[in-house]
C-alpha cells in the first residue's frame, strides 16, 4: 500500500509523461478532492444506472464513456434519475468520465450533495482504464528500502549487496566507466508492481544518482560521465552479494546450485561473489548479466555442461583415456 493516504487530488496533481498520461481536470464537487482512494481499482458504471446493483463494486473509481453518458441522458430526459441518486449513495470515492464527455447539471449537483469528485479526461474510456490502472499499480505497490546499489549491466538491472565497506560503489563505479548506467547507490527503493515485477530505484530522485567514494568523496555520476549513465528506475532481475574472501567456505564453482531471494513473493537469482585483491569484479558481474540474459532466453550454461560431460561419459572415452594413460612410473 501507499506509505501516506492517497487522495484523489494527487491523481490530479500526478505528472506522467506520454502513454501514461491521464488528462484529468476537476468538473464539479471540488469538496470531494480530498476523499481518500482505498481501492486500486476501476469500474465501468453503466449496468448501475439501469438499476441493478448487486455486486455494485461502488469502491472503485467509476468511469463513464460514451454509453454510460447517452443512458444518463435518457434518464433524465424521462426523469427516471433513482438509479443515478443510489448509485452516489454508495459513497463512491470519484467519477470520471472520458472523451471530453460532460455530464447533466443534476448529475454535478447529485454528487456535489454527497460531496464526490466528478473528473473529466479526453481519452477514450478503455484506453483511461489502462492508464489509470498502471498509475495504480505504481501508487499502491508494496515498497521497502534497501542497502544496497543499483546498476543496468547489458540491460539486466543487478542489485549489488554486501556489508558496508565492501567495495559495492567503487564495482559500480567501474561499471558506470565501462558504459554500463547507475540507478541507484547507497540506498534502493524497492516495490513490486503487478504482483510479479521488481522495480528498483533511488529513494530521492535528487541524490540518488550521487555515489560515496572512500577517500574521494561525493561525486555526481551524471555530471561525470553525462545523462546516458543513469536511468530513474530499473527492474531488478539479477541480485549479486559480494563478500570477503572466506577460504574456509566452499563456493559454488559450476553453477548448478541456484538460489534465489525473495521479493514480496517474487523469487530473483542471486549470486553470491567472494572479494579478494586481484578479482576483477566489473568483468564478472558482466559476465553474470550476460549469463542471466542466456537463461532468460532458455540456454543453461551450467546445465549444458553436465550434460556434455553425461554424454563423454556415455561415449566410453573417459574409460579410454583412463585406461591409455601413462602410469608405468
Amino acid at each position: 500500500m501507499a506509505e501516506k493516504p492517497f487522495l484523489v487530488l494527487d491523481l490530479l496533481d500526478m505528472k506522467l509523461p506520454g502513454k501514461n498520461s491521464l488528462n484529468l481536470k476537476c468538473i464539479g464537487g471540488r469538496k470531494g478532492l480530498s476523499k481518500e482512494v482505498v481501492v486500486p481499482n476501476v469500474n465501468r458504471a453503466g449496468l448501475a444506472l439501469t438499476g441493478f446493483f448487486e455486486g455494485f463494486q461502488s469502491d472503485r473509481a467509476q468511469v463513464f464513456g460514451l454509453g454510460e453518458v447517452k443512458y444518463l441522458e435518457k434518464l433524465y430526459a424521462e426523469n427516471k434519475t433513482d438509479s443515478v441518486e443510489k448509485l452516489f449513495s454508495f459513497g463512491i470515492p470519484f467519477v470520471v468520465f472520458s472523451d471530453n464527455l460532460f455530464p447533466d447539471d443534476r448529475f454535478i449537483k447529485t454528487a456535489e450533495s454527497v460531496q464526490c469528485a466528478v473528473l473529466q479526461t479526453n481519452i477514450e474510456a478503455t484506453e483511461f482504464c489502462m492508464r489509470l490502472m498502471r498509475v495504480f499499480s505504481n501508487v499502491f505497490a508494496p515498497t521497502k528500502t534497501m542497502h544496497g546499489v543499483l546498476v543496468e549491466v547489458f540491460g539486466i538491472g543487478i542489485l549489488l549487496t554486501g556489508h558496508s565497506g565492501v567495495g559495492k560503489s567503487e564495482c559500480a563505479l567501474e561499471l558506470v566507466e565501462r558504459g554500463h548506467r547507475l540507478v541507484a547507490d547507497d540506498i534502493v527503493n524497492v516495490r513490486c508492481v503487478n504482483g510479479s515485477t521488481i522495480l528498483g530505484q533511488g529513494v530521492n530522485a535528487l541524490i540518488s544518482h550521487h555515489m560515496e567514494i572512500r577517500g574521494l568523496g561525493i561525486i555526481n555520476v551524471s555530471q561525470l560521465y553525462g545523462i546516458g549513465s543513469i536511468r530513474e528506475q530499473k527492474e531488478i532481475q539479477l541480485v549479486i552479494k559480494l563478500g570477503e574472501w572466506d577460504s574456509d567456505k566452499t563456493y559454488d564453482r559450476i553453477g548448478t546450485d541456484r538460489k534465489m531471494v525473495d521479493f514480496f513473493g517474487v523469487e530473483i537469482p542471486e549470486i553470491e561473489i567472494p572479494v579478494k585483491p586481484g578479482r576483477n569484479l566489473p568483468i564478472i558481474i558482466e559476465a553474470a548479466a550476460m549469463n542471466e540474459r542466456l537463461r532468460a532466453k532458455g540456454y543453461d550454461s551450467a546445465r549444458d555442461f553436465n550434460q556434455n560431460i553425461l554424454k563423454w561419459i556415455e561415449t566410453g572415452q573417459v574409460r579410454d583415456t583412463y585406461y591409455g594413460s601413462d602410469d608405468s612410473y
